[in-house]
């Protein structure tokens, strides 16, 4: 009899004692427990269980061995140490023998692997149960949030060739303010002042850039100079911004249950919010036919609202904005589209990922009105050649 248990032993006694615990537990039971209850009756019968084996193992090994069960049972298993991780800012799932984190803006692969596919599969149907959501061959993508707020996405095979893939954007626990922004280097005090006032002037703002370039944080850094005073409705994919504000209504879409009904559209939410007596609306993302509406929305009344979109430059989100305006299913002539979108955005505030993996943003952007048949655009900062953010005036050589 050794004195302790190998590796790979070690694994193979974890699966086998959670297989036990499934098998002789009731699920009735268990769900009335609370977190510490359950996490107590888990340690109890994982210890009795353990005293019955013949091979030793170490205090260190059998702890190890109880808090993988419990993460098994209660937690996500292997990703919740990577969960717990603060310098972790997205995982990803490439099937079950392949984990990749990112850190500063930078991807590494981790240690971090699954039993199998069956193993994975277990930890996302944990994750979509509470949502009322599921996947499966025949509806293999699903999106979700975790308890946390942290955004995920599913992808199953047919679709997936390396097995279940999961993607999931940790939610920061602590949103980044503009004054940490500015010491970021994301941006420069001169801009950030500049981007305080417009937003208390109740100025219509769009932030652009690419996936991961930081346009969500700094969304919420912008509505922190949103007054107290106002009521403020945010519509969002999965809920994932969070105003300093008190006067503050939440709202989220839901996707279509398994039957095909009761889908609910960032457009359905946009023109309920009309009816909620907002004094600004911020869309998380702009992608789709609400554009129209958001348009119609800012050009009625409802100043100083704030939303994100995805492009390669300020001129390549007009053109995107114009695209969704028409993809509302309305034949409506360009011009007239272009119109809209020249009345109802002020300013464009465009990020990018630098290859460092820092987030900067290149660019802020005035919508100075239509000209002819083409939205005239004027740059108000952008970067200098050393990559600082400065007023235009102040750039020798516009990049």
């Amino acid at each position: 009899m050794t004195d302790t248990l190998p590796l790979l032993e070690v694994v193979a006694l974890k699966r086998q004692l959670h297989a036990r615990f499934v098998a002789e537990s009731d699920p009735t039971q268990l769900a009335r427990l609370s977190q510490t209850a359950l996490a107590a009756l888990v340690r109890s019968l994982t210890e009795q269980w353990l005293e019955a084996e013949t091979s030793v193992l170490t205090g260190r090994q059998r702890e190890h061995l109880t808090e993988a069960v419990l993460s098994e049972l209660t937690g996500l298993g292997p990703l919740d140490a990577l969960l717990q991780d603060p310098e972790i800012t997205e995982i990803m799932v490439n099937g079950p023998g392949q984990v990749y984190v990112e850190r500063g803006g930078r991807l590494s692969r981790c240690v971090t692997v699954f039993d199998d596919d069956a193993h994975l599969r277990r930890l996302i149907e944990r994750m979509l149960s509470p949502l009322g959501r599921r996947v499966d061959e025949a509806s293999p993508l699903a999106d979700g949030r975790l308890p946390d707020g942290s955004r995920f996405n599913v992808v199953l095979p047919p679709l997936a060739l390396n097995g279940p893939t999961l993607t999931i954007r940790k939610f920061a626990r602590h949103p980044l303010t503009m004054p940490q922004l500015v010491q970021l280097e994301t941006l420069s005090e001169a801009a950030a002042a500049f981007l305080e006032d417009c937003v208390v002037r109740r100025k219509n703002i769009l932030v652009s850039g690419g996936t991961g370039s930081g346009k969500t944080s700094t969304l919420g850094a912008l509505s922190s100079f949103i007054p107290e005073t106002e009521r403020v409705v945010t519509i969002e994919d999965a809920a994932e911004l969070r105003l300093l504000q008190a006067h503050v209504v939440t709202l989220e879409s839901r996707p279509p249950n398994l039957e095909g009904r009761g889908e609910v559209t960032i457009r359905h939410l946009v023109r309920n919010a009309l009816r909620m007596r907002p004094d600004r609306i911020i869309v998380g993302e702009v992608r789709g036919g609400e554009a129209l509406d958001l348009l119609m929305a800012l050009n009625t009344g409802h100043d100083g609202s704030l939303s994100t979109i995805h492009a390669n430059s300020p001129r390549d989100a007009l053109s995107r904005l114009e695209t969704m305006t028409l993809m509302a299913g309305l034949d409506l002539p360009l011009r007239a589209v272009r119109e809209q979108v020249a009345s109802a955005v002020q300013l464009i505030v465009h990020q990018q990922r630098q290859r460092d993996g820092s987030r900067r943003v290149t660019r802020v952007t005035e919508i100075a009105g239509l000209c002819g048949e083409n939205i005239e655009t004027r740059d108000i900062f952008c970067c200098n050649a050393d990559g600082l953010l400065c007023p235009v005036e102040a750039v020798s050589v516009t990049p």
